[in-house]
């Protein structure tokens, strides 16, 4: 069994915040402090003058991410995976991610250890 981590194709991430609600519920982490954190970057206009803006969000596991070992280990997503609504997280081995970031522009993948 290889490492395990955390995949995050962020080109379709709508910055819900369901994965930062999901992880405080799952740890019991007060108010200001996160296990997953959404960081937006932008707004900025694409074209001068069209009006179009871009928004990129990139959830972000901080210090305090374990990759919720108690649930992976009973055969269970990380919570945040479980709970993205727009299911851009994936958990599962680094090395199957490697192929996966071939293929896409906007992706990124944590390990914790």
């Amino acid at each position: 069994m290889g490492r395990k981590g955390l995949f995050v194709d962020y080109e379709y991430c709508t910055g819900c915040h369901s994965c930062e609600v999901a992880c405080k519920m799952e740890h019991h982490l007060p108010q200001e402090q996160f296990g997953i954190k959404v960081c937006e970057i932008g707004p900025w206009e694409i074209i001068p003058g069209d009006n179009h803006w871009q928004y990129t969000y990139i959830p972000v596991p901080t210090d305090q991410c374990d990759l919720c070992v108690g649930r992976t280990e009973m055969g269970k997503l990380p919570t945040c995976v479980q709970h993205c609504q727009a299911n851009v997280m994936k958990y599962g081995e680094v090395a199957d991610f490697a192929k996966d970031m071939e293929s896409k522009k906007k992706v990124v993948c944590y390990t914790v250890e």
